[in-house]
């Protein structure tokens, strides 16, 4: 074991064995939407969807849980989602007060560990481990976090709890909303085997319906079977799934503080082509990072297209700037060509979206330049104004097409 630095004023030991480790994944419920339903409480009960322009060619970024009993999920093209529930009501986001938000959740994570690795605004995983001489147990921790956020956000949060992240993550989605799990080295099987093999990380639609044409829907049946039989249908792949079939993942928690890049992805559904609703993905993706960037007083030099295909294969396109940026502009363009530039190359339907900032500098590392861009000044006003408009107002009150 080593030691960490102090939490809450007393001094936190890190274990480097996997099989101590408690880690908790941390996922917000309904995220976006239930912040609108909170800041407006005539919204509480009613179908409400987060999401693009409805005459447009826009996504669904959140859905109310009562709006998904119509069918309608995160990642759906805004217009199929009205079709399936024409009184839902649409707001466009407000990415500002979503951070806002966030930046309190976070605040709460760091009162038990300084081992936070943040995934997006509303969720992330813990290495809670160090902190069990303070808080007794992880499933204390995961209590008491769950409280303090409805306290502090009046927000409810999903926790699932396990000795490593694959589990905690898969933990915090069984009983959602306001789910609390806990997966232990013991039971770990028992929780696993009866579920479809899906549920396991890098399964998509493809490779599920292959492996149900060879008698293994179930993790339990895709666990039981020899490596040689499943490297001969998943190929390199074999490996790491079996692993996680058999609850074992052994990466660590990156704490953000060491962390390489900010970023936002979205797995659809169903495989998308369509350039409109990829476009009006990875436009909302820039404008939450880039969001973060700016509360967090960061600027990237480089950003990260990554492009998954339907049979799973994932591609990365990148570009970087002379000088690092928080702009959403100079990002959303930087975006938009590389995006073009794949689909000239191969504009094949996509399974997920993401886009990440990297080569990050802080404030402090900034160089100020005697002859400062005159454009640079003038978007990082509008950016600015953007900001306060959208935190007052809303953020349908302004936006970028894409």
């Amino acid at each position: 074991m080593s030691k960490g630095r102090s939490c809450a004023g007393r001094e936190i030991i890190r274990y480097e064995d996997m099989h101590d480790r408690q880690i908790i994944h941390v996922d917000m419920d309904a995220f976006y939407a239930s912040v609108e339903q909170h800041d407006n409480p005539s919204l509480l009960g009613k179908p409400v969807i987060v999401g693009g322009d409805p005459a447009g060619r826009g996504v669904v970024s959140a859905a109310s849980y009562e709006v998904r009993k119509y069918g309608v999920h995160s990642a759906m093209p805004m217009g199929r989602a009205l079709r399936l529930c024409p009184d839902a009501v649409v707001l466009r986001g407000r990415i500002d007060r979503y951070v806002e938000v966030s930046q309190q959740i976070r605040a709460v994570f760091e009162q038990f560990t300084p081992l936070v690795e943040p995934l997006s605004l509303d969720e992330a995983f813990l290495d809670v481990t160090g902190s069990l001489a303070i808080w007794k147990s992880a499933e204390n921790i995961g209590r008491l976090i769950k409280q303090t956020i409805r306290e502090r956000t009046g927000l409810t949060a999903s926790v699932g709890i396990a000795p490593n992240k694959f589990l905690a993550k898969l933990a915090s989605d069984l009983e959602k909303p306001d789910g609390f799990v806990v997966v232990t080295e013991d039971n770990k099987q028992q929780v696993l085997d009866p579920l479809p093999v899906r549920a396991i990380w890098g399964i998509g639609p493809v490779t599920e319906k292959r492996l149900c044409e060879h008698g293994m829907r179930t993790i339990r049946q895709l666990r039981e079977q020899p490596l040689d039989v499943l490297r001969r249908l998943l190929g390199s792949a074999a490996d790491s799934l079996l692993d996680l079939a058999r609850g074992i993942d052994d990466r660590a928690v990156e704490p953000s503080a060491q962390a390489k890049s900010l970023s936002a992805e979205r797995t659809f559904a169903e495989d998308v082509g369509e350039a409109e609703t990829l476009l009006a993905t990875l436009l909302e993706h820039v404008e939450e990072v880039a969001a973060r960037l700016r509360a967090e007083r960061l600027r990237a030099k480089t950003i990260t297209l990554k492009l998954r295909y339907g049979d799973f294969t994932t591609i990365t396109r990148s570009r970087s700037f002379s000088e690092p940026t928080d702009g959403t502009e100079t990002l959303w363009q930087a975006a938009r060509e590389v995006f073009a530039a794949w689909q000239a190359e191969r504009p094949r339907p996509l399974r997920l979206i993401g886009f990440a900032a990297s080569n990050l500098e802080g404030e402090q590392g900034r160089q100020l330049s005697l002859f400062a861009d005159p454009d640079e000044i003038k978007q990082t006003r509008l950016d600015k104004t953007v900001d306060d408009i959208r935190k007052k107002y809303g953020q349908n009150t302004i936006g970028r097409k894409h």
